[in-house]
C-alpha cells in the first residue's frame, strides 16, 4: 500500500507521512488530508487509500513513520501458533499477532485468509450474564420444556412488551465515495428524540392490542393493570385458558400486577432475568418493526399510528405463528449453550 512517488514535489515517503500526521494532528479526516496535500503537492502524489492506512495507525497510537527493514524473503508463520493465539483471543489484531510471531501484519492478514478468518464485529449481548444468572435460564427453559407433554399450550400464548419509537428514525450508513465526495448527509440524532411509548400484547392469531401512551406518561404497575383489563376484554370469550408471557421489569412484577392476573385466572409463564432473547416480542415483533420504520420520519402521532396499523395487518398469521412457537427450540438452544444468548 504504497503511493506513487513520481509526484511533482518528488516528496519522499517519510515526508508525505510527516505530512499526514500534521494533518491528522490538525483533527482533519483521511480524504480531507488526501485533498489538501494533493492541492498542494500535486495531484496523485497521495492516494486517499494509503492515507487511511496511516491515519489507522495514528489513531492506533503508532506514530512510526520509517519502514521496517526488510530481511529478504517471506517469512515463515508458526500456524500451529497462530491458530493458539486467535482461539484465545480472536480480538488480537493483525499487527499484535505480527509481533508475537515475529513476521509482518501482510504476511498475517495472507494466513489468516488461508485459514477462512475474517475480521468483523462481534455481537452485542443484552447483559453480562453471571453463573447464577446463566443456570436461572437453564432452569426455567428446563421447567419449560418438562411442565407440558407437548407445545399445544403455545397456542394459548398471550404475550406483550412496551419501547419507545421515535418520531425519526434515520440510521447512519457507511457509503462508497470518490475523493472528495462527501455523500449523502445524514442529521445527527437529537440527544432528547421525540418518541413515544408503544405497548402491545399479541398470540399466534395476531396484534390483539395495542396502544401508545399519552405524552410524558409513563409505566407504573397501576397503569398496567388497567392495560391488562382492556386486554382482557378483547379476548373475553375467544380463550379458555390463557398463558401469559411478560418480562421482569417492575410493574409487571409488582404486587398489585399479580393480584390482578390471579384475578383474571391467567397463568405466568416462567420467564429468567436479562432474557429478550427468550421474549417474542423482542426478538420477533418489535426486531421486525424497528426494520419497517427505518428511515421514517413522523410529523405526528396520527401518523405513527397510522403507519403502526399498516404493519400489524400486512403481518401473515404465519409471521405471529413462527414469533411464538419458536419458543420451544430457543428454550432448547439455552439449555444447549449452559444458559448462553441466543445470536441471530
Amino acid at each position: 500500500m504504497e503511493i506513487d512517488l513520481e509526484s511533482e514535489m518528488k516528496l519522499s515517503r517519510r515526508e508525505l507521512r510527516v505530512l499526514l500526521l500534521h494533518e491528522f494532528r490538525l483533527g482533519r479526516k483521511a480524504t480531507e488530508a488526501t485533498s489538501n496535500i494533493c492541492g498542494t503537492m500535486g495531484k496523485d502524489v497521495l492516494s486517499i487509500r494509503t492515507a487511511q492506512h496511516w491515519f489507522h495507525r495514528f489513531k492506533n497510537g503508532n506514530f512510526e513513520l520509517d519502514d521496517l527493514p526488510h530481511t529478504g524473503g517471506p517469512l515463515e508463520v508458526d500456524m500451529d501458533l497462530l491458530k493458539q493465539l486467535i482461539e484465545q483471543d480472536p480480538r488480537l489484531t493483525t499487527r499484535c499477532l505480527a509481533e508475537r510471531l515475529g513476521c509482518s501484519h501482510i504476511t498475517v492478514e495472507t494466513h489468516l485468509h488461508e485459514l477462512g478468518k475474517t475480521w468483523k464485529y462481534g455481537v452485542w449481548i443484552p447483559h453480562e450474564l453471571s453463573s447464577i444468572q446463566l443456570q436461572h435460564r437453564v432452569d426455567a427453559c428446563m421447567e419449560l420444556i418438562t411442565s407440558h407433554r407437548n407445545y399445544q399450550w403455545l397456542h394459548s400464548l398471550i404475550t406483550g412488551d412496551e419501547k419507545w419509537r421515535l418520531y425519526i428514525n434515520y440510521t447512519y450508513h457507511r457509503q462508497w465515495l470518490s475523493a472528495g465526495q462527501t455523500g449523502v448527509t445524514t442529521p445527527k440524532p437529537d440527544p432528547h428524540p421525540k418518541k413515544v411509548m408503544l405497548s402491545v400484547w399479541w398470540g399466534v392469531k395476531g396484534i390483539i392490542h395495542w396502544e401508545i401512551l399519552p405524552d410524558s406518561c409513563s409505566i407504573t404497575a397501576d397503569l398496567y393493570c388497567q392495560q391488562l383489563d382492556r386486554v382482557a376484554a378483547k379476548l373475553k370469550g375467544k380463550q379458555d385458558r390463557i398463558y401469559f408471557l411478560h418480562d421482569n421489569a417492575r410493574p409487571h412484577v409488582a404486587k398489585s400486577t399479580r393480584q390482578k392476573l390471579l384475578s383474571l385466572g391467567w397463568i405466568t409463564v416462567p420467564h429468567p432475568p436479562y432474557s429478550p432473547d427468550l421474549a417474542p416480542t423482542d426478538y420477533h415483533l418489535y426486531r421486525s418493526l424497528s426494520d419497517y420504520l427505518r428511515e421514517k420520519k413522523f410529523n405526528d402521532e396520527s401518523h405513527i399510528k397510522m403507519d403502526l396499523l399498516n404493519f400489524f395487518h400486512q403481518k401473515s398469521q404465519d409471521f405471529y405463528e413462527h414469533g411464538i412457537l419458536s419458543l420451544s427450540q430457543r428454550w432448547q438452544q439455552v439449555i444447549d449453550s449452559n444458559g448462553a444468548y441466543i445470536n441471530d
